[in-house]
């Protein structure tokens, strides 16, 4: 149902809105070329569960493929202007920070009440003068750019959600001007090679750009100055490139940090031979709260074999790529560059859907409607509040590590063992033991038993060396040479039987027959297991 009103009275009055609890208010984005919406019919009727009116501006949702109707069918009350949506909303969900509507010819920050609370991505570090702005005007803000990367807030990690977007959709926009397959083929036309790629960057997007990339049939490389992102990429079936520098580049909330000039050396030369090499660069890298890191320059770009593309997810911040144009798709002697800034505006369905359920846990987290509050004492809250109540709160302040419990400083300190000294008596009285056993052995033993015993002793003395200057990964392996020596062993034991089952020969040939039995069989299921990690 379209709400209808005069144009100097806005379609929903305050006491309506009161009377009806809380009410969230979905706008349509104006920042241009912008697909995306703050709520899809779906996420509107969780919003509902948790006792929130929801308000949405007329074809809000177009862009993303969500009609009015649709919003109708879930609940949703349809408003026909922007100042009417502001007014009658208590809360305000919006993707991008506030613009100049040109519709109205006014700043969407004049249109806030006072007593109302946006949420929508704010960048109050590259943004000081939106920031001021929206303090002048009172209200609260929270930006979704501003949550804190820690396990607790994944539920609202929007940044993480449109990264994994961007990632995948960077891969297609490669695909797309690439001129030829990802994956490699044999035809009877003749042979086409995989596709090379190599991401900089293993954030949420670098991740997303390799899981797409191998799912296409590229061969996939990645290089990230944090060594602890290794393992997932090769858990994706990529390459990882390192650099064997005792320098590590994990930052705070899982951001990289400035590197040392002798590493970003070391990696340029890396980049430069790589692009000679590959036929697709992704780059992802930022630091938060700088220009994003220049590693992709114009010598390299030139030095591409032709048809390469390269895709710059930084464009927005500066770019990684020296001859990248933020917003373009240029082509530079024959190499495409990639430097679209709306890569999860073009999976609008998608991205927006992500989107709407990260707004969801954070307003469920604000108490829904029935308990809608601030929670300043709460760490997630509190970092994500770049304005409370007109007064600016970003940045957050550092959280600080618990003080040391001074009754456990204040407990004496154990006592040090004193090792005593051993007396020169106890280095040789063990080597004179063995001497006198081996010499009694000598003068009581038969000659045949000498013989065996020296056998042992040599046979125990290789099989010691042999097995201990062999590689721990292959000790498996080295079960079938065991299963070779006993097969020997069950053969011995088999000759040394006879029929007196109490002869003490018989009993030993016995034990040695069942203990190579259960050596060769658990031989051969170690080696099978291994066998079969390696089939698909």
């Amino acid at each position: 149902m379209t709400i209808a009103a005069p144009q100097e009275n806005p379609v929903v009055t305050p006491a309506e809105s009161a009377s009806a609890g809380v009410t969230v208010g979905i706008p349509k984005e104006t920042f241009a070329g912008e697909r995306r919406v703050a709520a899809t019919p779906d996420t509107a009727k969780k919003l509902q569960k948790l006792g929130f009116e929801v308000l949405v501006e007329t074809q809000a949702g177009v862009g993303a493929s969500f009609t009015d109707s649709a919003y109708e069918a879930a609940g949703c009350r349809i408003v026909p202007d922007a100042p009417s949506l502001w007014h009658a909303a208590d809360v305000v969900l919006k993707v991008r920070s506030p613009q100049h509507h040109s519709h109205i010819d006014r700043h969407e920050v004049t249109l806030l009440k006072p007593s109302s609370t946006l949420i929508s991505f704010i960048w109050p570090a590259q943004n000081p003068e939106l920031l001021a702005q929206l303090a002048e005007q009172g209200g609260t803000v929270l930006a979704m750019d501003a949550v804190p990367r820690i396990s607790r807030a994944q539920k609202l990690d929007a940044l993480s959600s449109m990264a994994n977007i961007g990632g995948y959709r960077a891969v297609i926009e490669a695909a797309s001007n690439f001129g030829r397959c990802f994956t490699g083929q044999i035809t009877a036309a003749g042979k086409m090679p995989p596709a090379k790629v190599m991401v900089i960057g293993v954030g949420v997007a670098g991740l997303a750009a390799i899981g797409a990339a191998k799912s296409l049939g590229a061969i996939v490389k990645a290089f990230d100055t944090r060594l602890v992102v290794k393992e997932q990429v090769q858990s994706l079936g990529a390459e990882f490139l390192e650099l064997h520098f005792e320098e590590d580049g994990s930052g705070e909330g899982g951001y990289a940090k400035v590197m040392s000039p002798a590493f970003i050396a070391a990696e340029m030369a890396l980049f430069a031979q790589q692009a000679k090499d590959v036929d697709i660069i992704i780059t992802t890298a930022l630091i938060p709260g700088k220009p994003a890191p220049l590693l992709i320059t114009q010598e390299m770009v030139e030095s591409m074999k032709p048809g390469s593309v390269i895709v710059d997810m930084a464009a927005e911040q500066g770019g990684n790529c020296e001859v990248t144009q933020p917003g373009e798709v240029i082509i530079h002697q024959g190499v495409t560059i990639i430097g679209l800034t709306d890569l999860p505006s073009r999976m609008a369905s998608q991205a927006s859907q992500l989107y709407g359920n990260n707004l969801v846990h954070l307003l469920s987290d604000l108490g829904g409607a029935e308990n809608f509050s601030i929670d300043m004492a709460d760490q997630v809250i509190r970092a994500t509040t770049v304005i409370h109540n007109g007064q600016v709160t970003w940045p957050p302040p550092k959280v600080e590590a618990p003080a040391p419990d001074p009754s456990a400083s204040s407990a004496p300190p154990a006592a040090e063992e004193i090792p005593t000294a051993k007396s020169p008596l106890s280095k040789i009285l063990w080597p004179l033991l063995l001497g006198g056993v081996v010499v009694a052995i000598g003068l009581w033993a038969p000659a045949s038993f000498i013989t065996h015993l020296t056998v042992f002793v040599l046979a125990s003395f290789l099989g010691w060396k042999v097995i201990w200057d062999v590689s721990p990964s292959l000790h498996t392996p080295l079960m079938s040479v065991t299963n070779a020596i006993s097969g020997i062993i069950i053969i011995g034991g088999m000759l040394q039987i006879s029929g007196d089952i109490t002869s003490p020969m018989t009993i030993l040939g016995a034990i040695a027959l069942f203990l190579g039995t259960v050596n060769i069989a658990g031989g051969f299921m170690v080696s099978q297991r291994m066998l079969n990690m390696f089939h698909k």
